[in-house]
């Protein structure tokens, strides 16, 4: 009990900030505001869509997506046509409207652009959502949207019936499979109807104020919040990532393409857009998979001779740690972005001893930010950082208690300002103002620093933090000292209660296949490594860490469980 009221008062005390005076709030001085070191820039495109056609005349016979189990895909220009059909279909048969919601709930497959496309060229909204959730966590998502049109496949289509019907709502439901259920379209039918009449696109006006998508927050604190994000905060974003001291894929070309496996999910920001929309743009092909297959992965890079990952640190693990992954598997990777979570530069050695010719790059960023906040520039070697803030932003490092900002080397909670920002939580005043401040800075929840150099670095999550005697242990460091061991596969670290801390570390352990471990071997190395008021004291054998699609470790799911 008192471990509960210890938890709640500190949480009190953070969201007491919110009701400080402007005058209280504002002690941030510009010597210690981090600036980026990579240029500003003007917006070239208005929308989402000008901005992944603005080159298709440049490679409309590439390979844009192709399944990677299947072998079946499209090329720029078929999507193109297809995403044009498609949304002239929605907005004629179906009658859509501007700003509509149509909900995405796919996997990665060939089709995934052309789905989102042809609802943003309807005028639409998409609300792209994880295909695995259950029926009550969709009718949530559904309900909150006022969604008018669904486009998914039989994998979803079960728990989607059950959440509609939970909700009492009657709305077209589109089906990407080629035999589908009674009283559902049929994909096909609508993106490639050649007949149809695209005048009704006319009609459809787009700034780049409006909003473009509505994907969801990871909802590992209450409920998913939908997260609106304009055309500009889009489109601002993705100019970020293309400045040229960032970009490293190179442009396709009459006899080059770049290729990637897309196994990141498109739902999430970090997939649809670092990776499938700014990608668009470069020409690249994309290989989707519908989810992380370890074989299918290592067979995909081989086949397709991939040449650039985006990655999350679960992924990177399995490359550096795991035995089947051989150097001749990454011997044509040129570059891996890794994001969505901090990994640590031993993790990155690992795989780059397999290939030394690797350019490796930690991102951070998150929903709110459309997917960016920092990354490496493409010949950077701190690899224990998530690099620079990008163009144009800013990020302050603030004091928990106080939130003046702080200098280099200080942890505090990081700040965000930039134009990639969303508008808000849709329909959630409430939430909104709990992490934006009146000038203009988004609270991100995570703790970090960074140096003189203006390297930015994340430490951990604010919510996670170990309270132990009051002193703060961050459990992405002490799960850093964990994978060090050459026995440990993978791990997590969370804070249980203790009479007389309040709180002290456990660690869940997975070990390498074939390996025994004792507790007191991993509590001597990890605990020799650190100050004694962040040993761990307890551990925990288990056969898997449970993660969400973007690799995050979903410790209330784990709490759940073991503890």
């Amino acid at each position: 009990m008192a471990h509960i009221l210890r938890r709640s008062a500190y949480q009190i005390i953070y969201k007491n900030k919110l009701l400080l005076s402007p005058s209280s709030r504002q002690k941030s001085t510009e010597d210690n505001i981090l600036k980026s070191v990579y240029k500003e820039f003007e917006l070239t495109c208005q929308t989402v869509r000008d901005f992944a056609w603005q080159n298709l005349d440049r490679w409309p016979d590439k390979t844009l997506t192709v399944c990677a189990v299947t072998g079946h895909g499209y090329t720029y220009a078929q999507t193109y046509r297809m995403s044009i059909c498609f949304g002239a279909s929605l907005r004629s048969k179906l009658k859509l409207q501007n700003d509509d919601k149509v909900a995405v709930i796919l996997p990665n497959v060939p089709e995934y652009p052309c789905v989102v496309l042809g609802i943003l060229e309807a005028g639409g909204i998409a609300s792209i959502m994880n295909p695995a959730y259950t029926p009550h966590e969709l009718k949530h998502q559904l309900k909150l949207i006022e969604c008018k049109a669904i486009v998914s496949s039989k994998l979803s289509y079960p728990n989607i019936v059950l959440a509609l019907k939970e909700i009492n709502l009657n709305i077209p439901i589109i089906l990407i499979d080629n035999d589908v259920p009674e009283n559902t379209i049929k994909f096909a039918e609508f993106a490639e109807d050649l007949n149809i009449d695209t005048d009704c696109l006319k009609k459809v006006k787009r700034t780049a104020k409006d909003l473009a998508i509505l994907p969801f927050s990871s909802g590992t604190t209450g409920f998913p919040k939908a997260v609106e994000l304009t055309h500009e905060c889009l489109n601002t974003m993705n100019e970020m990532i293309l400045a040229p001291e960032v970009i490293g894929v190179e442009e396709a070309s009459g006899s080059f393409q770049s290729v990637t496996p897309a196994v990141l999910p498109f739902f999430h920001i970090f997939g649809f857009n670092a990776l499938m929309l700014n990608l668009m743009s470069r020409g690249i092909k994309l290989v989707t998979m519908p989810t992380f297959k370890a074989d299918l992965f290592l067979e995909t890079i081989v086949r397709h001779k991939a040449n650039h990952l985006y990655v999350v640190p679960p992924m990177m693990v399995f490359l550096g740690k795991h035995p089947a992954v051989t150097p001749k598997y990454l011997e044509t990777i040129q570059g891996i972005i890794c994001g969505a979570a901090p990994i640590s530069s031993h993790d990155a050695s690992a795989v780059l001893n397999k290939n030394k010719n690797i350019i490796f790059r930690q991102g951070y960023g998150l929903t709110e930010t459309c997917g960016g906040i920092s990354v490496g520039n493409k010949t950077d070697a701190n690899h224990a950082s998530v690099g620079h803030v990008f163009g144009g932003a800013e990020v302050k490092i603030t004091d928990l208690n106080t939130m003046e900002a702080l200098g280099p080397g200080q942890e505090g909670e990081i700040c965000y300002r930039g134009k990639n920002l969303m508008n808000g939580y849709y329909k959630n005043d409430e939430a909104t103002k709990e992490v934006m401040t009146e000038d203009g800075w988004f609270k991100t929840g995570d703790i970090g620093k960074y140096d003189e150099n203006t390297y930015l670095y994340v430490t951990d999550r604010l919510k996670e933090l170990i309270k132990v005697k009051g002193f703060q242990v961050p459990p992405a460091e002490l799960e850093m000292v964990l994978r060090t061991h050459p026995k440990i596969l993978d791990c997590a670290v969370m804070g249980v209660p203790d009479p007389i801390s309040g709180e002290v570390p456990k660690a869940f352990v997975v070990t390498q296949a074939g390996e025994s471990l004792k507790s007191e071997e991993i509590l001597d190395y990890v605990n020799s490594k650190v100050v004694s008021f962040k040993n761990i004291k307890d551990v925990q054998f288990v056969e898997a860490i449970p993660k969400n699609s973007a690799g995050k470790i979903l410790r209330k799911e784990l709490k759940a469980k073991y503890c």
